[in-house]
């Protein structure tokens, strides 16, 4: 889908799309990051609403949102795609009254449920120019911004863009550090050098530092948006990551992926009840104290089970 615009050509939609691509965010799940800074549009901008959304080819999908559910949404019925396509480069689009505006006036969200009457986006620019998508806050009445507002509004967009971008740079760099561990992999094994799959001890970046973690000292791994958290015998560490990434580190012969969520270690199950299994958490634990238990995902039970002794 195209609109002319003398700020955002059409021409230049295969671009766009090309850019939003490369970021590998949407229909990603939740992220705190994201839902924080959406969160703070709408405490800035004083409304019940707001999205951090992004721009596809023919649909609307939202990072984050707050105080509504509007995941997706058809690109022809978005107020975002005519925000990025009204403003320029550093503009903030404001409906103050919807009702009062020939562009929105009919459409199906002012007119229904959730019955908008304000908006206020800013687009979320790449470093090249390219619109994504944006951060907006919305509200059941009419209003209009300050100055300061609008300010306010542009720097959290500038904030949203950021941490695309870091995203965008970790994912790069992971995959990139994939491609050289498994040529290093490849030729250990080839020439008798080293193991296949042994990593007895992993490191991960706490603060500004970065923690020696041996892999028998980890329980299992769950998955939070775009972070993990790493369960140790003593203590959890959450840690910017994937599920991905974690498979490609550990040790594929003392690990098991047994959920879309969970990475557990193998030797530290101690029972299987239905779709749960029971970990023993070791010191943690403690006398009397029931084993951890962790959910598995229909579709890697059988794959568990192949992976156990059964008899």
């Amino acid at each position: 889908m195209t609109l002319p615009n003398p700020w955002f050509p059409a021409a230049d939609e295969a671009e766009r799309l090309d850019a939003l691509h490369s970021y590998n965010i949407l229909d990603t799940e939740s992220d705190p990051v994201f839902n924080d800074l959406a969160l703070l549009a709408a405490f800035v901008c004083g409304t019940p609403m707001s999205l951090v959304t992004l721009l596809d080819e023919d649909r609307q999908w939202s990072k984050a949102m707050v105080g509504l559910d509007l995941n997706v949404l058809p690109r022809e019925q978005a107020f975002c795609d005519t925000a990025v396509r009204a403003v320029g480069a550093s503009g903030v689009f404001e409906v103050p009254d919807t009702v009062n505006d020939a562009r929105f006036a009919n459409n199906a969200l002012v007119t229904g449920s959730p019955h908008i009457r304000f908006y206020a986006g800013v687009p979320l620019l790449t470093p090249e120019g390219y619109p994504l998508g944006t951060l907006c806050a919305l509200d059941t009445v009419p209003r209009a911004l300050s100055t300061d507002q609008r300010e306010a509004m542009r720097l959290l967009a500038r904030q949203v863009m950021t941490h695309l971008e870091l995203r965008r740079t970790r994912l790069l760099l992971d995959d990139e550090r994939q491609k050289l561990e498994g040529v290093i992999r490849l030729a250990g094994r080839t020439h008798g050098l080293v193991p296949a799959n042994t990593r007895p001890d992993i490191f991960v970046k706490q603060d500004q530092r970065l923690l020696r973690v041996p892999t028998s000292d980890l329980l299992y791994v769950e998955a939070l948006g775009d972070y993990v958290n790493l369960h140790l015998a003593r203590e959890r560490l959450t840690v910017y990551g994937t599920m991905k990434d974690l498979e490609t580190k550990l040790p594929s012969s003392e690990f098991a992926r047994i959920h879309r969520k969970y990475i557990v270690r193998l030797d530290r199950i101690v029972a299987i009840e239905g779709d749960t299994v029971s970990l023993d958490g070791g010191p943690a634990t403690g006398p009397g104290r029931l084993p951890l238990r962790v959910s598995i995902g229909s579709s890697y039970k059988a794959g568990l089970l192949a992976r156990l002794t059964v008899i």
